[in-house]
């Protein structure tokens, strides 16, 4: 019965003690959400969040170009050195790779857990961030579709 404060709450304590305010920010968010009983909130951050999320992740990316920080030349170089195509090729693997990691978790909800994991794994001990879920998805994905090629 309150296993899911029990969780929530371990996400808080781990998040804080690895140095990582972002998960921290969010398991207190989710905790209080949770303890005043505000479920049509969650039901909300659910279905809507993280379109919410990469929407607010896109304008914090695209601030540079707003600024003036990146110019058009700029983005036009990029196609030109072996650093921009590389970037080029990383950003079209991971925009794949997440929307796939959608579709995982759509279809198979039960490998969020594990996702977390490896996700708060990565932030911990390895200085990452958070939008691992979403492209560890895809991958999982990607990989379990390999693995039943050969079957």
């Amino acid at each position: 019965m309150y296993s899911e404060y029990i969780a929530i709450t371990a996400i808080l304590l781990l998040s804080l003690v690895g140095h990582n305010l972002s998960v921290a920010y969010a398991a207190g968010i989710i905790l209080i959400i949770k303890v005043l009983g505000l479920t049509s909130i969650m039901s909300l951050l659910q279905t809507n969040g993280l379109n919410w999320g990469i929407i607010l992740l896109t304008i914090a990316i695209l601030i540079p170009v707003a600024t003036g920080e990146v110019t058009l030349q700029i983005m036009i170089n990029s196609f030109k050195s072996p650093l921009g195509i590389t970037a080029i090729i990383a950003g079209i693997l991971a925009a794949a790779s997440g929307g796939l990691g959608i579709q995982l978790l759509k279809s198979s909800p039960e490998v969020v857990s594990a996702l977390i994991i490896g996700t708060m794994i990565g932030v911990f001990f390895f200085k990452g961030i958070t939008v691992g879920p979403l492209i560890a998805g895809g991958i999982v994905y990607m990989v379990m579709n390999i693995l039943a090629y050969f079957k």
